[in-house]
């Protein structure tokens, strides 16, 4: 079910479609529903899920996402083509496709410039209208909300102005609910978006969006003249995603519009959440986080010039254009240990973990996280471990003594073996020790974290029955110094279910089993948590 919410202005991501072409990406539908929950949770107005019918997966998307998503705030959208030149959009296999999908919403993409039109579609420019027309009106009278992408409509409107808004006017008479106009080869500057844009409400009175791209780093300042022209509906991707250089950013656009131009955009307490869901995103696609990203950026209010210090601990504004809490990130002092005491509290209550103001046990673990970050641990995708690390630090504080383990390891080994039939084999020996007892367990698995993972249930599901419900979901290998080849550090990030909810835990070393090992160490304790059992020897 999607909440009821203001339909004044649409907020509309397209990550999962038109993020995807950049070079890099490459998602599966695992990912796609992930990243789904996570732009759910900020509450963007619509998710355009791809194109069914185009591709197995994005078809196999739009199926999953009617069992496994359940949206707060989100309408899910299909995105399509407007029907072949010549033909119906009823008997229309792709249109089929779109009302197939399930999806409440259609984008559908029609050119707008008139030499795409005849070199591209090779069609006339009235046949080209006929299609619009045709598209929208047929999906209109099956119940389908529908926007109309114009593509290349800037170019299109520079090169023939009453062509490109017969387009638009197509659209709106046919029944679109907004009619996108799509700077698709993101050359345009934001004078120009904005003239253009008040000039196409004046003339056709449709609900205007804008699509940019960022060819010429103006994506995010096109978005806004946009808007500031009477747009009420733009298009973006998290952390600018997108073919070429990328698409409008999402976090910066809502950002701006809630924060520098009082827009209500987003529903309330959502931009608290804009670091996190950032930094979530990126760890799903396996591209690093640009630390110099506007507002969401670990260095987007770090200060580390003297005179800003100084001035800083007078009033942090002087140096800030924004309280950094406001998109849950934080103001950071190189060269001050009081960095992060806010948000490691605030991340503790978020994780059920209450801190009770203790800032001896805030201060460990801000120096903890710092000592661990710069080994290569990130905590942002990580909650599970990262809540292990506050419990571990409450425990120390409340006893004075170390934190009591499920269990403890003493060794473990992995063998690989390359057999002479061109197969192999993963054997793994775990040798630990649980409520007082001495385990040895050994297991093969079609890899060796594969093997190791059930070595481990081997040895303590007879202890710990509950690791019988567990499942490994995600798993994900990070190179974090790709100067150093096969001897660089690497980062592995795992995702673990009990079949009602999800965690995901980190580990770092100098080879991807160790790291492995750590990161199902962490899964498993922090498993064991949930089910609400306490460590102990």
């Amino acid at each position: 079910m999607t909440a009821e919410r203001d339909d004044g202005f649409h907020v509309f991501d397209t990550t999962l479609r038109d993020g995807a072409q950049r070079e890099g990406i490459n998602l599966t539908v695992a990912d796609k529903l992930a990243i789904a929950r996570h732009l759910d949770d900020f509450g963007v107005g619509f998710i355009e899920g791809g194109w069914p019918g185009a591709n197995p997966r994005d078809t196999e998307f739009f199926a999953r996402a009617a069992a496994e998503l359940d949206l707060r705030h989100a309408t899910l959208v299909a995105f399509g083509a407007t029907r072949r030149a010549g033909g119906s959009a009823a008997e229309d296999p792709q249109v089929r496709a779109l009302l197939e999908s399930g999806a409440p919403v259609v984008t559908l993409v029609a050119k707008a410039h008139d030499r795409h039109v005849e070199l591209a579609l090779r069609t006339t420019l009235e046949e080209n209208l006929a299609m619009v027309r045709d598209t929208v009106s047929h999906l209109v009278a099956q119940g389908r909300r529908v926007f109309v992408d114009c593509e290349h409509f800037f170019d299109g409107y520079r090169a023939n102005p009453e062509y490109a808004t017969s387009v638009v006017a197509a659209a709106h008479e046919a029944g679109a609910s907004v009619v996108v106009l799509c700077d698709t080869n993101g050359g345009m500057l934001p004078a120009q978006v904005g003239a253009v844009t008040a000039e196409v409400l004046a003339a056709t009175g449709a609900r205007l969006g804008i699509h940019a791209q960022d060819d010429t780093g103006c994506a995010v300042a096109n978005s806004l003249a946009a808007v500031d022209a009477g747009a009420t509906h733009v298009q973006c991707t998290a952390n600018g995603y997108g073919e070429r250089v990328g698409n409008a950013n999402l976090f910066p656009v809502v950002a701006a519009l809630e924060l520098k131009q009082g827009r209500r955009v987003l529903p309330e307490g959502s931009l608290g959440e804009m670091t996190r869901i950032s930094h979530a995103i990126a760890e799903i696609v396996n591209l690093p986080s640009s630390t110099h990203q506007p507002y969401v950026g670990v260095s987007a209010f770090a200060h580390k010039a003297g005179l800003h210090a100084s001035a800083i601990k007078v009033d942090p504004d002087l140096y800030q254009h924004i309280d950094p809490e406001q998109v849950g990130n934080t103001m950071r002092m190189l060269v001050s240990d009081m960095a992060g005491r806010a948000s490691i509290e605030l991340k503790g209550k978020e994780l059920g973990i209450d801190l009770g103001g203790d800032r001896e046990v805030v201060g460990r673990v801000v120096e903890r996280v710092k000592e661990r970050e710069l080994k290569g641990y990130t905590y942002e995708a990580a909650d599970a471990s990262f809540a292990l690390l506050l419990h571990d630090e409450l425990q120390r504080s409340r006893t004075g003594e170390e934190p009591g383990r499920f269990f403890r390891t003493e060794s473990w080994r992995v063998i690989t073996e390359d057999r002479p039939d061109g197969t192999h084999a993963n054997e793994a020996t775990v040798k630990l020790w649980a409520k007082g007892e001495r385990i040895v367990a050994t297991a093969e698995g079609n890899g060796p974290v594969n093997a190791l993972d059930r070595a481990l249930r081997v040895a303590l599901e007879r202890i710990y029955p509950q690791l019988a419900g567990f499942a490994l979901v995600d798993y994900r290998v990070r190179i974090l110094e790709g100067r150093s080849g096969t001897d660089s550090t690497t980062r592995v990030l795992i995702t673990t279910s009990d079949g009602g909810a999800e965690w995901s835990t980190v580990g770092v070393a100098d080879n991807v089993i160790a790291a492995s090992w750590q990161a199902l160490d962490d899964a498993y304790a922090y498993g064991l948590l949930r089910a609400g059992l306490e460590p102990g020897e």
